[in-house]
């Protein structure tokens, strides 16, 4: 279904990058983790196994015997020549994310943020967030915490995408 268009003017965005998966417990529950490039805010956002196992063999360059359905879809807008020219998130309503894909000449198409994800990572395109969404959902890690990010961070090293297989 295509997104309602929207001018990128009339509300502000920022670049995020994705810190990586983890799984968040006692619930086993994945979650992606999103900074903002030029600020000190983090996203959370609470993901499926399938979506965490895709964004985590991408960020780890695993390459599967057969397409992944993110595999699969960059590979039609490529053979459709309409590239994703950038991922946003753009609402949040009952602590649910809304993303919309960018494509081609500006096309919307509505999405879930962990697909979204994993697409704009096999293709290089960028990560937007509202700053309204930011403002409502983000959260700040003060300084003396940066060593739970470093953590946080030296986990990923470590986890395979098969331990977010249910």
């Amino acid at each position: 279904m295509q997104g309602e268009g929207r001018s990128d003017t009339e509300a502000a965005v920022r670049e995020l990058s994705v810190v990586g998966v983890r799984v968040e417990l006692p619930t086993n529950q994945p979650i992606v983790l999103l900074k903002e490039v030029e600020g000190d805010r983090y996203l959370p956002i609470w993901i499926g196994a399938v979506e965490a196992t895709a964004i985590a063999y991408e960020q780890q360059g695993v390459k599967p015997a057969r397409p992944l359905t993110h595999d699969l879809l960059r590979d039609v807008l490529t053979a459709l020549e309409a590239p994703l020219r950038a991922v946003e998130i753009v609402e949040m309503r009952d602590n649910i994310f809304y993303a919309e894909l960018v494509i081609g000449n500006g096309v919307r198409v509505s999405a879930r943020p962990s697909d979204s994800i994993a697409l704009a990572l096999r293709v290089g395109a960028p990560i937007r967030c509202a700053d309204q969404v930011l403002t409502e959902a983000a959260i700040v890690i003060p300084d003396e915490q940066e060593d739970e990010v470093e953590k946080f961070r030296e986990f990923l090293e470590q986890v395979t995408p098969e331990d977010f297989a249910g």
